[in-house]
């Protein structure tokens, strides 16, 4: 490992970290930037931020005025952990703990100010275990919760970012004791970029914490091996096998961060059949159906009235459609009479779905939907749709 190896690992993990921590702030900010409980994890991420920023820009510029915002930001953690405890619980903290984290962050805020290393490691070790106070009644609060009082999600989301807490607080520790444990770099990084992805599933539609978490042991995993074959292959030490780590690890957790942000971000500006659904008008069903003419998938789309046509056995497809009201070209698990009929409904209008939209008299909405481009959402976005154009069919009649 060369001498600047630490230097360079140490700024690509605190931009790695401060770039995770951008992605969740546009994130929430997109998503509900005046919600009390938004407001204050902005606020979390606005002090992870001080702190990354500052320790980049300390080995970039050689500048150690800069120090005072990684202090800064250190001594506002405890603050941020009470706050954003306290929102996600939806009651006050006790007054002992509010006193205890208020008097800490005014005396540790001062101290930042004393940008020098004359005052250390007493600071330093002063900084660490107010810290590790903030963290202790921040779990306190949260194990001692009436779980009763929050809803399932509320419950959830609360469970999911302690989870944060059981890489954060040790990996965190070992920041301060970097010169006594030998360590390359500070990874710390690492602590927040998890804590920022498990923030991201929050809005995913997952109902348990298994899935992040095996992502997560899946993302460490592939970066342990990958490290571990670099390390070897150079014939690296354990620091530089660690430092290794720590940058495949935060590249990972980096992407993973990218990829699930940048679907929520499609999922709100999609225009999926659902959303025209919401917003369509029109009372009747036709009307209905019509004003979604817009929508790709509902683009081009045929009204049939059975009949109208001759050469199509009423009776029948009625019978068809009643058990099911969405039937598909792919599906061909019919027999018989019912599949020759089937087979006709089907070459007569070049439709890959049908949709029962009325039942006296029997009406169809014909639709050619590659077979390519039927994601299982889609096709439970036609049976929503079918399914409400029947209904107001019915209400209509």
């Amino acid at each position: 490992m060369t001498p600047v190896a630490p230097m360079i690992g140490q700024v690509f993990l605190s931009v790695a970290a401060l770039g995770g921590i951008v992605l969740v702030y546009a994130v929430l900010r997109a998503r509900a930037p005046f919600d009390p409980l938004n407001r204050r994890f902005l606020f979390a991420l606005r002090v992870l931020m001080l702190i990354f920023a500052g320790r980049a820009l300390i080995i970039l510029t050689g500048i150690e005025a800069f120090r005072f915002v990684v202090l800064l930001g250190a001594a506002l953690v405890p603050l941020a952990v009470l706050l954003l405890s306290e929102g996600l619980l939806r009651w006050h903290a006790p007054r002992w703990a509010k006193l205890i984290v208020g008097t800490g962050t005014a005396l540790f805020a001062v101290l930042a100010f004393w940008v020098g290393d004359s005052i250390d490691p007493a600071r330093l070790a002063g900084l660490l275990a107010f810290q590790l106070i903030g963290f202790a009644i921040g779990g306190w609060l949260v194990l001692t919760r009436d779980r009763t009082t929050l809803s399932v999600p509320e419950n959830r989301a609360v469970d999911r970012l302690a989870l944060s807490l059981v890489l954060l607080v040790p990996l965190g520790a070992t920041d301060f004791l970097i010169d006594y444990l030998g360590q390359p770099v500070q990874v710390s990084p690492l602590a927040v970029l998890f804590l920022c992805w498990l923030a991201i599933s929050l809005a995913r539609a997952q109902t348990g914490h298994g899935a992040p978490l095996l992502g997560f042991g899946a993302a460490l995993l592939g970066a342990g091996f990958a490290a571990g074959a670099i390390a070897i292959a150079a014939g690296m030490g354990w620091q530089g096998a660690l430092l290794t780590l720590a940058i495949i690890g935060a590249t990972m957790l980096l992407v993973m961060i990218y990829v699930d942000t940048r679907s929520l971000h499609s999922d709100l500006q999609s225009q999926t059949l659902l959303r025209h659904m919401a917003q369509g008008e029109g009372g009747t069903a036709t009307e209905f159906l019509r004003g979604l003419a817009a929508h790709p998938l509902v683009q081009g789309a045929a009204f049939i009235d059975i009949s109208a046509h001759d050469d199509l056995d009423g009776p029948v497809l009625a019978r068809i459609f009643a058990r099911a009201p969405v039937l598909r070209r792919i599906d061909g698990n019919h027999a018989g009479a019912e599949a020759e009929h089937i087979a006709h409904l089907f070459a007569r209008f070049g439709a890959s779905h049908f949709l029962l939209v009325g039942d006296a008299p029997l009406r169809l909405l014909a639709l050619s939907l590659p077979a390519i481009t039927a994601a299982p959402r889609t096709e439970l976005e036609l049976a929503a749709l079918q399914r409400m154009a029947w209904l107001m069919g019915h209400s209509d009649a």
